[in-house]
């Protein structure tokens, strides 16, 4: 299997071939600002770690050595950014949680290991590199250009300049000028050095990418985190379940079914009174059909969020525009995904838990005359949004009402946005995997 982090190499590094130039100059674009930024950090980190350590005798040097890794890890994410243009991808990178200003917060922000691997890259590892690759790059590149060009400026230099190839006796041997030959000699060196300059630049660029990612990436322990969230997260959500599920039994047991016990109680005494007093017969119908209707009611309100029948016969478009049309405030459903077009069940579950809660909050908090609902398909990815013109204010915080939202998508490795100034509009965005 090829990896997805691996450095593209050029597709030709024939000279003359506009992607050999093409890749000459992402090379240079990477290397050269490349020292800039090294000496930058160089300057600014060194500063800052040997305050810091020679002042932390007095305590004064916890909070500068803090800033310093924080300082690093700003510098760790340019390099990275630049890394990211001229490799396509590269893997993820984990810090640990940011921890409060206090004695022990800073100690445990020091034990973090990613920021001292960033400071090592920009005080130690890059600066050193660059400065050389910095010094390589420019010299070929100069000696390429100022050999190809020789012809050109030779005439120009001052009276008694003695050239190279009468040095070395070019000029004799070739039987011409002293400045026909430097001139034929420039030429040659400067092609030459043209037709190493790709493999040089790359292979620069290819050797501070790799220290790069070895020192300002982690992929294992960034999946080691992702996978202890999506643990908790799970976790959370299977708890949470369970306990929906005993909710649901107990508030069957206290509220349906009580209502159609009484239900077949007044339909059996109406039945017994049908011939003898057909007055108190209609009234125990009357009676028996409002507790029908209230049985009812409390049905659809706990089967709320519960994935319909609808949604697995028909697919996520039809559910989600049923749920329009029950919606107290008019919907409008828009998005490119296709009556019948059916996804992976946890996804098409999650996208209709997401719709039937904004719009359900949307009914209840919002104080929307209307709003929108749009189910968009990416190539990984679902999309459903719900914006309303509301009075705004809604929150995604624990406590708050769409913090079901949150571990539910969580729980599918989705995620949700939610943009909702005071005063409004309301914008809800959720992002869910279309892999099972």
């Amino acid at each position: 299997m090829s990896n997805p982090y691996a450095t593209p190499a050029p597709k030709s590094w024939l000279i003359v071939r506009p992607q050999t130039w093409r890749q000459i100059g992402s090379d240079l674009a990477y290397i050269l600002p490349g020292f800039f930024i090294s000496l930058v950090s160089f300057i600014v980190l060194i500063t800052l770690f040997s305050v810091g350590l020679s002042t932390i005798v007095i305590w004064v040097g916890l909070p500068v050595l803090v800033a310093c890794l924080a300082t690093a890890r700003w510098f760790a994410t340019v390099n990275r950014s630049a890394l990211r243009r001229w490799s396509g991808s590269i893997p993820p990178v984990h810090y640990r949680t940011p921890q409060k200003y206090t004695i022990g917060g800073m100690f445990r922000t020091l034990a973090d290991p990613q920021p001292w691997k960033d400071l090592i890259h920009g005080v130690f590892v890059s600066f050193t590199y660059r400065t050389a690759s910095f010094c390589i790059a420019i010299t070929v590149l100069g000696v390429s250009l100022g050999g190809l060009t020789q012809w050109i400026w030779l005439r120009f230099l001052p009276p008694g300049n003695t050239p190279l190839a009468e040095y070395i006796g070019l000029d004799t041997f070739l039987g011409v000028s002293p400045n026909t030959a430097e001139a034929w000699f420039g030429l040659v060196y400067g092609a030459l050095f043209l037709l190493l300059l790709p493999f040089i630049t790359h292979l620069l660029a290819t050797a501070d990418a790799a220290m790069t990612r070895a020192l300002l990436t982690n992929e294992n322990a960034a999946l080691r985190a992702r996978g202890e969230e999506l643990t908790t997260s799970r976790a959370q959500i299977v708890s949470e379940e369970a306990s929906t599920l005993r909710k649901i039994e107990r508030d069957l047991h206290d509220g349906p079914q009580q209502r159609l016990i009484r239900l077949q109680m007044d339909v059996e005494a109406a039945q017994r009174r049908m011939l003898s007093d057909p007055e108190a017969a209609r009234k125990l119908m009357n009676g028996a059909l409002e507790q029908s209707r209230e049985a009812l009611a409390e049905l659809r309100q706990l089967s709320r969020g519960i994935a319909p029948p609808l949604l697995a016969d028909r697919g996520l478009r039809t559910a989600i525009e049923s749920l329009a049309t029950r919606s107290t405030v008019p919907v409008t459903v828009s998005g490119n995904l296709e009556h019948g077009t059916r996804l992976v069940e946890s996804a098409e579950n999650a996208a209709y838990f997401v719709a039937s809660e904004a719009l359900a909050n949307v009914s209840k908090h919002s104080g929307a005359a209307h709003a929108r609902l749009t189910v968009q398909m990416g190539p990984t990815e679902l999309y459903v949004e719900v914006t309303d013109d509301g009075v705004g204010g809604a929150h995604a915080g624990k406590g708050h009402g769409l913090a079901g939202l949150v571990d539910r998508l969580a729980g599918v490795d989705g995620s949700l946005e939610v943009i909702s100034p005071a005063g409004g509009p309301t914008s809800l965005r959720a992002s869910i995997p279309l892999r099972a």
